[in-house]
């Protein structure tokens, strides 16, 4: 197996359609179908079976599948090692963030780097997803908790406190909740995934035992956004509640853990000039933004 094909059947093994497979890859469909045959022909055996719910891995297929995922492996590692022998600031820098850390401080940020740096490119992707930087799916990532592998590179750039917001109209439609009792008789805008860990949110500390949740979202800037069109009361960090023009509620309250941003890289690419220019600079927007 050549790496070009290797890479074919992994991405064919990962996403189980042709579609998907070559959409993953940038190239057509009928090429994956094409080199796929060749590939088989090659070995000498069938490796995926055809099924309505797309391509699943034959014996053989597994057996190629451990191999390729190896060849891949040192193929990434040899990849990292040689750039991060790399001295000028110049080529591509994949980052990775949440929504509203890329549109208030990254985005701003890209237009001091390419006035610095004008030989790099940033391809910025924001998802709530934990993109993997051993993979090298991405090269930086600002993300909201300290991953525990310990292979990476991590540093907390940002804490934020984080405290109570509701709009202007729903406070004067419904008035301001009383602690003690639970957000008897609001609506509230929560984090989706906070949902998940608990029966019921708490926020700025109180528990919402009573609150009526009124919309649930996976995104902070979804949540401030929420919160700005009146659909109820929502927790986030100080400044974005400012940003948004938002009432705070409870300002003797905040939430007993801060808001926190770390900076994560691969530690072959802390090495990396263009890497390690584009982390430093988008590091700086964010510690100068903390209150």
């Amino acid at each position: 197996m050549n790496w070009d094909d290797t890479r074919i059947f992994l991405a064919l093994c990962r996403t189980a359609t042709l579609r998907a497979a070559a959409r993953s890859l940038g190239i057509d469909q009928a090429t994956v179908g094409r080199r796929l045959a060749a590939l088989e022909a090659e070995l000498g055996a069938k490796l995926f079976l055809r099924s309505s719910e797309g391509y699943l891995l034959t014996s053989a297929g597994e057996s190629a599948f451990a191999a390729a995922r190896r060849m891949e492996s040192a193929a990434l590692e040899l990849r990292a090692k040689v750039e991060g022998l790399d001295a000028q600031p110049g080529g591509l820098v994949r980052v990775t963030s949440t929504d509203s850390i890329a549109v208030d401080f990254l985005l701003p940020a890209i237009a001091q780097v390419h006035q610095v740096h004008p030989g790099i490119r940033v391809d910025l992707e924001v998802s709530t997803q934990m993109l993997s930087l051993t993979r090298r799916q991405a090269d930086i990532a600002f993300r909201n908790v300290k991953p525990e592998a310990p292979d990476l590179v991590t540093r907390r750039v940002a804490a934020w406190p984080v405290g109570l917001f509701a709009s202007a109209d729903y406070l004067a439609r419904l008035g301001e909740p009383v602690p003690e009792a639970e957000f008897a008789g609001h609506a509230l805008v929560v984090y989706k995934p906070y949902l998940e860990q608990a029966p019921f949110p708490t926020l700025a500390g109180v528990p919402a035992r009573h609150g009526r949740v009124a919309l649930a979202v996976n995104s902070s800037l979804l949540l401030r956004k929420g919160v700005a069109a009146g659909l109820g009361i929502g927790e986030m960090p100080l400044w974005m509640g400012e940003r948004e023009g938002l009432v705070r509620v409870w300002p003797q309250r905040i939430r007993p853990s801060d808001y926190e941003v770390w900076l994560v890289m691969h530690p072959d690419l802390r090495r990396t000039a263009r890497v390690q220019a584009v982390a430093e600079l988008l590091s700086a927007a964010l510690g100068r933004a903390a209150p």
